[in-house]
């Protein structure tokens, strides 16, 4: 059987990794989602590959962009982390065995605007 264009094609999104960096923005977005307002000051808790990987594939500014409400494919993903820093945002990174989890594993500590803290794992 041959292969066609739409069996190779993959998601609309800012690169390089589609689990590493699409994947880590969408997860980024649900959390700030969950969260239910603007995310103050986040600490992401990087399991498995995440951990080891997040600055070369780019992962760390994909679950900023996500936490700030970007999709995917939008194209200020790549200044996420300077964007975060102009607004005042308090990030950091951190790897860490979550135990049992999927190796793309984030955990969400989140602080919001209206006071409210939230954790999330995705």
């Amino acid at each position: 059987s041959s292969m066609g264009v739409f069996d190779i094609l993959g998601p609309i999104m800012v690169g390089p990794s589609s689990s590493h960096t699409a994947g880590a923005a969408r997860l980024g977005k649900v959390a700030r989602t969950i969260a239910g307002d603007e995310v103050v000051e986040v600490t992401f808790l990087l399991h498995g590959s995440f951990g080891k990987t997040y600055k070369g594939h780019g992962t760390d500014r994909a679950l900023v962009a996500g936490i700030m409400g970007m999709d995917p494919s939008d194209e200020r993903l790549r200044d996420s982390l300077e964007i975060a820093k102009e607004k005042g945002i308090k990030i950091t990174f951190k790897d860490e065995d979550l135990g049992d989890y999927h190796p793309n594993t984030v955990r969400f500590l989140m602080k919001c605007k209206n006071g409210k803290e939230c954790d999330v794992i995705g």
